[in-house]
């Protein structure tokens, strides 16, 4: 059994709970509001700013030379593809390139993205790449549970479902997941427990990911209105023991 076997155990069912998210779940069959889905592409284009830090970091801080050629590829990967994508993604949803880069990051993009340079600042590399493999192989893992089902009609949606199962990122997955394995060899049980409690804590800011751009999260000082006596119908939460 693969270290990275027992990571899936103890994410997956956090990563369900993604699938069964109403904004996943209105990709996959096409009925999302593009009001919503825009508040992923520009929340999402803010956090691959600071997620391609962490390939930045996994090249400065390995020993090895092939793998410090595929932390660049990695890093190209999203600064030139990824990002260009979104860019793409913001004008087919008529987002202009300025607003792109003036929003303002969201309360839980922040935490997730402080949470994960810190790791890669302060840990070691076993720490870097379970903080950020559970985006990359999150998002294979989601876009490969609606790619089953039947194309959704909007072809935006369609071809976002295809970015993420594209060669280009499930190799990238791949990858990572083979890294994992590797920095975690020979690891001793407290260190995989850590490894462990990394990882799921970045799957489950990914989960709260969609809750923030379904609920179009805001910093509550920029409240136009009142806030409401009872607060608006939330999808469930995931909760693990």
């Amino acid at each position: 059994m693969r270290f990275t076997d027992h990571l899936y155990t103890a994410a997956r069912p956090i990563w369900d709970a993604q699938l069964e998210h109403p904004f996943v779940r209105g990709i996959a069959d096409g009925s999302l509001d593009p009001e919503t889905f825009k508040n992923w592409v520009r929340q999402d284009y803010l956090y691959l700013k600071e997620y391609s830090r962490m390939f930045a970091w996994g090249a400065a801080k390995s020993q090895r030379l092939d793998s410090m050629g595929w932390y660049a590829k990695l890093l190209d990967l999203i600064l030139n593809l990824e990002m260009g994508l979104h860019r793409s993604y913001a004008e087919r949803f008529g987002i202009t390139l300025e607003e792109l880069e003036g929003e303002q990051m969201w309360p839980t993009a922040r935490a997730y993205t402080d949470f994960l340079v810190r790791t890669a600042a302060d840990g070691d590399m076993a720490d870097l790449v379970a903080a950020l493999l559970p985006c990359a192989w999150g998002y294979a893992y989601v876009g490969e549970g609606i790619a089953s089902g039947e194309k959704p009609s909007d072809e935006r949606y369609a071809d976002w479902i295809a970015m993420y199962v594209s060669p280009e990122f499930t190799g990238a997955r791949d990858w990572l997941i083979d890294e994992m394995n590797r920095l975690a060899e020979g690891a001793t049980a407290e260190k995989r427990e850590r490894l462990t409690e990394i990882f799921v804590l970045s799957s489950r800011y990914e989960w709260m990911f969609w809750e923030m751009c379904w609920q179009t999260e805001r910093w509550a000082p920029e409240l136009r209105k009142p806030l409401s006596v009872t607060p608006p119908q939330r999808s469930a939460r995931f909760h693990q023991g």
